[in-house]
Formats: C-alpha cells, sequence, structure tokens
C-alpha cells in the first residue's frame, strides 16, 4: 500500500484567477496546466454569463465547470439585475445545466435590509429545490484604525450561523485574522468548498495571493482536508493581475496547481471508516461517463483508443 493517499476532490481554477484576460483564457489555461475543473466567476464579462458558450468552450477544451460564483460582489452589483435573489435562481439554472455542483454565494451586504433579513431561510428553501450545494462564504469585517466595520449581514462569519454548506476562502481569513485552521476544524462537515489563495490582510487588502507567499496555512488547511476524507473542491482563486504576460501568468498558476497537488495527501485511510458526511449519500449521483482507454501510439505518446477497434 501507498504511503500516501491523494484524496479525489478536484483542483479548480476560478475564472478571477486570469484577470484581466477573459473567461475563455481560463478555459484554455486550465487545459493546459492540467486542472481538474472550472470555477466561473459570473461577472461583467459577457461569456461569463452564457451558459451554452460556457459549455462549449468546456467541451473544447476537455475541462468540465464544477462550480458557479454567483454576481454577489461589489463589482457585479449590476450583472443579471438588481435582485440578489434572482442571481441565485439564474446562478442555480447555469449550474445544473453545466453539470455543476456548487454555487457559491456571499452573505448579504448591510444595505440589502430585506435580503439581509431573509437570507438564512432563503438560502435553506433554495437547497431544498437542487442537488446542487450552495456554499455560503465567509466574509471578514473592515478594521479603520480601532474601529471595525461590518459590511455584512446577517453576518460575515459563518460560524455565527446555521448554512449546511460554507466557502472557506483563506485570503478572506487573513483579511478578518480569523485563524483559518479553528475555523475549518470547527465547520467540520459543513466545509463543502475551499477558496485556496493566501494573503496578510494587515492593510484591508484582499490579496489573493499563490498559496505558500502569505502567512495564511494553505499547506496545513490541505493536509488536514486530506486526512479527514474532505470531498468538496478545492479552488484557486489568486490574483495575477501583475502578471506581464500570459506566459508569466501561466507559471503563477502552475506553482499554485504544484503547491495544492503537493500539499492534498495524507495517510491512506483506514479500512470501515465511516463516511465524512452521511447525507452526501442522499444527493442524487450523477452517472459517470464512458470509460476512456488509451494506448501508446507510434510515435510513444498515449492516445485514446477507438471504440470501433481501430488503432488509437
Amino acid at each position: 500500500m501507498s504511503a500516501i493517499e491523494v484524496p479525489d476532490a478536484p483542483v479548480v481554477l476560478s475564472t478571477a484567477s486570469v484577470f484581466p484576460e477573459k473567461t475563455p483564457a481560463a478555459f484554455e489555461i486550465a487545459a493546459e496546466l492540467g486542472y481538474d475543473g472550472i470555477e466561473v466567476l459570473v461577472s461583467s464579462d459577457p461569456v461569463s454569463q452564457d451558459t451554452d458558450m460556457l459549455r462549449r468552450l468546456s467541451d473544447y477544451h476537455g475541462v468540465p465547470v464544477t462550480a458557479v460564483h454567483s454576481p454577489c460582489l461589489i463589482f457585479t452589483q449590476r450583472v443579471w439585475g438588481r435582485d440578489p435573489w434572482e442571481k441565485l435562481v439564474r446562478s442555480k439554472a447555469m449550474a445544473e445545466a453545466l453539470g455543476a455542483t456548487a454555487i457559491v454565494v456571499h452573505p448579504a451586504f448591510r444595505w440589502q435590509r430585506e435580503y439581509a433579513k431573509a437570507f438564512e431561510e432563503g438560502i435553506a428553501r433554495m437547497q431544498e429545490e437542487t442537488d446542487v450545494v450552495f456554499a455560503v462564504e465567509n466574509m471578514y469585517p473592515v478594521h479603520m484604525g480601532d474601529r471595525e466595520v461590518v459590511p455584512y449581514a446577517p453576518s460575515w462569519n459563518p460560524l455565527d450561523r446555521d448554512y449546511p454548506d460554507v466557502t472557506l476562502d483563506l485570503s478572506h481569513t487573513a483579511m478578518s485574522r480569523s485563524d483559518a485552521m479553528d475555523m475549518a476544524k470547527r465547520l467540520g462537515g459543513r466545509l463543502s468548498h475551499v477558496h485556496l489563495a493566501d494573503g496578510f490582510g494587515g492593510q484591508n487588502l484582499d490579496e489573493h495571493l499563490i498559496p505558500g507567499r502569505g502567512a495564511q496555512p494553505c499547506a496545513e488547511l490541505l493536509e488536514h482536508l486530506a486526512t479527514t476524507g474532505y470531498e468538496g473542491q478545492i479552488v484557486l482563486e489568486v490574483n495575477t493581475r501583475k502578471a506581464a504576460d500570459r506566459q508569466a501568468r501561466e507559471l503563477e498558476l502552475a506553482e499554485a496547481l504544484a503547491f495544492s497537488r503537493l500539499h492534498f495527501a495524507g495517510a491512506p485511510a483506514k479500512e470501515g471508516r465511516p463516511d465524512r458526511r452521511e447525507r452526501v449519500a442522499l444527493r442524487r449521483r450523477r452517472p459517470a461517463g464512458p470509460e476512456r482507454t488509451f494506448v501508446v501510439g507510434p510515435g510513444g505518446t498515449a492516445e485514446e483508443e477507438r471504440r470501433d477497434g481501430g488503432d488509437g
């Protein structure tokens, strides 16, 4: 038996990680570097809002869309209208159409009073309508000297609420001055989605650094997830805006992927270990795709074997 076990949870690239390049570039880079999937941040980029175009990109590059990030950022307030519930309805429709398994959503802003008042109950109600997980993300207060301003309601901290599924973002734990490992452990089975990034969080900057370049316990968290049967997604949501060109951006995203794969491994599972979350088994499983087999071609490269029995 191998001394380590690499879990099946996919390592995914967020389309936000290629900004200022557009959504198609994320699919191209993910395919080239070997990411397991794409999380689409629905933004002002028309392609990010177009389910049919996203399906074509996914099919062309052979990279599945595994998550949809609903347009609930400050700069996406006008995307898909101003009604926050309509944004979630459309996010759900997109996720279901593309076969994604998770929707990332932020808690309401304080000025969205009616939405904030009904947020927790509304998320639970929408969850009853789909197998796609609504994973509410940890956010952060803003520190102004000795003052702390909280722009989110009912809370920026998912530990204060009863959301059944949570996204843990390590750039946000830096911003909120939270203990990321403590938060992960206390969330337990509610931790369904991870935005892997790094940060120092000292100047109210949501940095989203490449893992390993900040002060967050990125490696420790990955090792913890690997040894506790984590079955969600690990999404690299990092900032590459300062990359000089495509080649420099790809090098940074290759480093992020290598870091994740290096640390996301643990000791082999013991026989009889119970499932981490019993309710996962209650979700409807999507049918597996047709089995693919490969052969070594004349040039020494691996090629997919044709189903008609011919050469690869």
